[in-house]
């Protein structure tokens, strides 16, 4: 339940910042990127480009399972070697270099 609840956060989470980023940048609109991986999972990576305010950034997020390595699961010890990792994570490049993206409170 803790799973899905917070990869449906997060997917709602990416919305919420790319809709907030492209209503700033007034130009960029975010360009959408479905990925899977081989082994099990994928994500969904969001690109903006050339905006009024970006030059580069992107909101990526990452649903990745599968069985761990021999190795990690020997150094976890434990025999149940099924895993799930989620996560969002973001980058940005500013066409202001000088313009601080977050202000202090």
């Amino acid at each position: 339940m803790i799973k899905n609840n917070f990869s449906k956060y997060i997917d709602v989470l990416q919305g919420e910042i790319t809709s907030a980023l492209e209503k700033v940048d007034e130009l960029g609109k975010f360009k959408k990127d479905v990925w899977s991986r081989e082994k099990g999972g994928g994500g969904l990576t969001m690109v903006i480009e050339n905006g009024k305010v970006f030059e580069k950034g992107g909101v990526n997020v990452s649903k990745v399972h599968g069985k761990l390595p021999k190795s990690m699961a020997e150094m976890f010890k434990t025999k149940d070697s099924d895993f799930y990792a989620c996560g969002i994570s973001m980058f940005y490049i500013l066409k202001i270099q000088w313009l601080p993206l977050f202000m202090p409170i």
